[in-house]
């Protein structure tokens, strides 16, 4: 196989992928997220400068504890706590599973919007995408959503999956029992309301009422100040240290910047496919393809921990919030 160019980046990873299944119909399909966080963090910084990290402590004789020392439990309602081992918490854990198990189709309107938690968005997986576009087109037409489940990182979530524009989204869910009611929070019972002090209401609603959502009401002003005062301070050199950088991690929160568009175009017919493999490796991850090889080069080989120790030791600016393959670029470029 020809060598990838040197730096040629490699192609968005989905952090989950599997099977839409139900009745006798199959959809592969990659799962990557709708949302990404934007807001400016701030880190907590010890009298040296240095980052601080979590411990636990011993509420009693003040003694650190070391993680084989914690054993979870379950709070009872008398204070007293039931131990919960690690074996019995793994005989409970749901059957792993790349099967997103669409059990019933509903009006989209019947789902509770409370119950919407999370979004991502289900791009089409393998070579034929033509399972997906009749599946989507048909529940788009009919105005049905999907309710599924699956499980993902040893944890089984409840889904409700859209059809819009064509594409397939899934938002996870709350389950029922995690709304508070009006009783719980302790709302008082609703009052007998005149008909004029009803028709100031209307009047004060009617005074900042739109023809059109103003988009600059959902930009985050607070952040964009904080980093417009960080950033003149950085110019100025005040305050300003330099940290052990944490090493990285390969949860969702960290993943790489994904154009979502970018890739339901390529998968949707935008592009034309490239031969290769219809199937991943025994082993290998789907969605998650290879480090490209550049001919000769060993970083390809190395995990995303060693790539991160070796753009460490040559001073690889932004080393903590990069991918495994925005590594290998970044040490491919540093010589």
């Amino acid at each position: 196989m020809a060598a990838e160019p040197e730096g040629a980046p490699a192609g968005p990873r989905a952090f989950w992928s599997g099977t839409l299944t139900f009745g006798l119909v199959s959809v592969p399909v990659d799962l990557f997220p709708a949302v990404r966080s934007r807001r400016v963090a701030l880190r907590m910084l010890g009298p040296d400068d240095q980052p601080l990290v979590r411990r636990y402590f011993c509420s009693i004789d003040g003694k650190a504890l070391t993680r084989d020392d914690i054993v979870r439990g379950y709070e009872n309602d008398d204070g007293t706590f039931t131990i919960v081992a690690d074996e019995e918490l793994d005989a409970l854990a749901p059957r792993k599973s790349r099967d997103i198990d669409l059990r019933r189709f509903v009006k989209r309107e019947e789902i509770p919007r409370q119950l919407l938690e999370r979004p991502y968005v289900l791009a089409p997986a393998g070579e034929s995408t033509k399972a997906y576009h009749l599946l989507a087109e048909t529940m788009e037409r009919a105005g049905k959503a999907g309710i599924a489940t699956f499980v993902m990182r040893g944890k089984e979530y409840l889904a409700a999956i859209f059809a819009e524009g064509g594409t397939l989204r899934a938002v996870t869910m709350r389950f029922k029992d995690e709304l508070r009611t009006p009783d719980d929070v302790g709302l008082p019972a609703r009052p007998r309301v005149s008909a004029e002090r009803r028709q100031e209401m209307e009047r004060a609603l009617a005074e900042l009422t739109a023809a059109e959502l103003d988009r600059s009401l959902l930009e985050d002003e607070y952040g964009r100040r904080l980093l417009e005062l960080a950033e003149a301070k950085r110019d100025a050199g005040r305050d300003v240290v330099e940290i052990e950088e944490a090493p990285p991690t390969d949860d969702e929160e960290s993943a790489e910047i994904i154009d979502i568009m970018a890739v339901l175009k390529e998968r949707m017919g935008g592009a034309e496919r490239k031969p290769g493999r219809a199937h991943p490796a025994r082993g290998e991850e789907r969605g998650r393809a290879p480090a490209r090889r550049v001919a000769g080069d060993a970083l390809a080989d190395k995990s995303k921990q060693e790539l991160y120790e070796q753009a460490k030791k040559l001073g690889v600016k932004g080393r903590s919030s990069m991918s495994r393959e925005e590594l290998i670029a970044a040490l491919r470029k540093a010589g």
